[in-house]
């Protein structure tokens, strides 16, 4: 979902211009700090230029040590810094924001509550997204700010909360990953002397390195024999890094730290440098910022580890990362983008599809019970619900996965259905979609929603339990027409009939002597919901298959 600006807010001359340039702002609610970047987007070639970056180091990461909440300072600070966004982005007559949360907010168990507090008090919309969707659109990001001919890249973005590793050949990624070690979370956690001691630095370089084992090694299975990949690395602990590194070696700070390289051993110097120096000392070090010197040395010892675990030798730094990896994001499912990165504006099916293959899914019938369910959306669109295209794809996912819980277990596969959903990583969907998903394809059978049952009644908003209610009961319908699971009916067609609240299902069978008779039986049994929903009585029958004539 992406949050659109009050018409207020945009001058109508600048409306005028909006199909050549359009203004959109990216917010990251990160571990360590808020970001946004506004952009100037030209759908004629298509491309964005930023105009504008604001950044607030509000340190949500820094939790209460007992119940791993959110604590009430940072999230007073995260709101003041995100009205400031707000405001910026209206001086810009910013059309949309998009607005992220991450990985200090995805782990407390206040965070949902906080999002819902930033809408109600900002008026700001703000979607949760896992840690391998933040990998995929860092992924975007840097895509968008170098390129990479087609040869094998490996992203490192050192974050708050999380380390995402991402390879990648300018085409789709081959491995994306997310680990939960960050410049604030390790500082925190391990870090309890100011200059560390040999005791803690050995203990934090030997827990960053087992955590990093497993994902580097993973990525390597990707390469192919012989392949040298270049390192790329992003986020605010690499380009400090660059920058104090570029300081001392070149005397200036570069114009722009795009493309700027540094080794592994500028990197051990600069490891070694920190760990004998306190908070205060690292700050006067040019370049370096109070709150930065205070995390830097977790942040370069994750850097320095994940270096030498993957063999390589020089760093090459991107300015590019979430936040225009977002805005990319936003352009391919606006359709602005056709020729490069193609491949990405279908990444939400390619995931749904690979998850089904992974629980074993029938998909010979899910794809049928998808087009029925696709078809029953569709001919009741503007006459029973206005749902729009968004809603439709949810509904086309969670038909595709009605059945996965069958991986569980048969009985009360509903239920493990939404439980394997629910959990899974379905690249290209905010966590807020992946619930919808999970609770649409829960209720393709048995109860009805109801408020008792918790998925359903923690749904944020009254629209969305709405849209789950009658999502669901397109979808039983839909199981219903492939009871059989044989392709019996071979379509459907609708007839509503509004003075008489009636409306009805008119099967053409897919053989002329099949008189399917459990799909009817079954779409009798499961019409109650449907009925109820959009207040309507529903009435079968089967058209005869036409005879041709030799």
């Amino acid at each position: 979902m992406v949050n659109t600006i009050s018409d207020s807010w945009v001058n109508v001359s600048d409306r005028a211009g909006s199909q050549d340039h359009r203004i959109i702002a990216a917010i990251d609610i990160g571990t360590n700090s808020i970001h946004m970047v506004v952009v100037r987007i030209i759908p004629s070639l298509p491309a964005f230029t930023i105009i504008d970056r604001e950044k607030d180091t509000v340190r949500l990461g820094d939790r209460d040590p007992i119940t791993k909440c959110l604590k009430e300072e940072a999230m007073q600070r995260a709101i003041a810094a995100l009205r400031r966004c707000l405001e910026v982005a209206k001086s810009l007559n910013a059309e949309q924001i998009i607005a992220i949360a991450t990985s200090a907010v995805r782990e407390s168990p206040n965070g949902r509550d906080f999002l819902q507090r930033i809408e109600a008090e900002v008026g700001l919309h703000v979607d949760l997204i896992s840690g391998q969707e933040e990998a995929r659109r860092i992924y975007l990001g840097v895509l968008s700010g170098m390129e990479f001919n087609n040869q094998p890249h490996i992203i490192i973005d050192i974050g708050g909360g999380s380390t995402e590793l991402i390879l990648g050949d300018s085409h789709e990624p081959q491995s994306l990953s997310s680990t939960k070690i960050g410049a604030v979370r390790l500082s925190a956690e391990l870090v309890k002397t100011d200059p560390i001691s040999n005791a803690e630095y050995q203990f934090l370089q030997a827990y960053v390195r087992g955590m990093l084992e497993r994902p580097v090694e993973d990525l390597q299975t990707h390469l192919k024999p012989g392949e040298i990949p270049r390192l790329v690395g992003t986020a605010g602990t690499i380009e400090t890094i660059a920058a104090i590194n570029a300081r001392e070696k070149l005397g200036i700070l570069p114009s722009t730290l795009n493309g700027y390289q540094f080794s592994l051993k500028d990197l051990r110097e600069w490891v070694n440098r920190f760990r004998r120096l306190n908070y205060t000392e690292r700050a006067a070090i040019p370049g370096m910022s109070d709150r930065r010197s205070e995390i830097i040395l977790a942040g370069a010892v994750i850097l320095q580890e994940a270096m030498t675990l993957l063999g390589v030798e020089t760093i090459a730094v991107c300015e590019r990362s979430l936040r225009e990896g977002a805005i990319v994001d936003w352009m391919l499912t606006h359709g602005l983008i056709e020729d490069r990165l193609r491949y990405q504006s279908s990444v939400r099916q390619r995931s749904v599809l690979k998850t089904a293959q992974k629980y074993q899914v029938n998909l010979e019938h899910s794809q049928r019970v998808a087009e029925f369910a696709m078809s029953l959306f569709d001919q009741t669109q503007g006459r029973l619900h206005n749902w729009g295209a968004a809603e439709r794809e949810l509904l086309w996912a969670a038909a595709i996965l009605h059945n996965s819980g069958h991986h569980v277990s048969h009985s009360a596969h509903h239920q493990h259905s939404y439980y394997l959903i629910r959990h899974s990583e379905l690249l290209g969907y905010t966590e807020c979609e992946i619930e919808l998903i999970a609770n649409i394809a829960r209720y393709h059978r048995k109860s009805a929603p109801k408020k008792k049952h918790d998925p359903y009644r923690n749904l944020p908003t009254k629209e969305q339990r709405q849209m789950v209610c009658q999502l669901s009961a397109l979808l039983r319908l839909a199981v219903a027409l492939d009871r059989r699971q044989i392709g019996a009916v071979k379509r459907v067609k609708c007839e509503y009939r509004p003075e008489l609240r009636e409306f009805r299902l008119h099967l053409e069978p897919a053989q002329p002597n099949d008189d399917c008779a459990l799909e009817l039986w079954n779409l009798d049994y499961k019409k109650m919901q449907f009925e109820q929903e959009f207040g309507v009585r529903l009435m079968t029958k089967l058209s005869p298959v036409p005879v041709a004539v030799g």
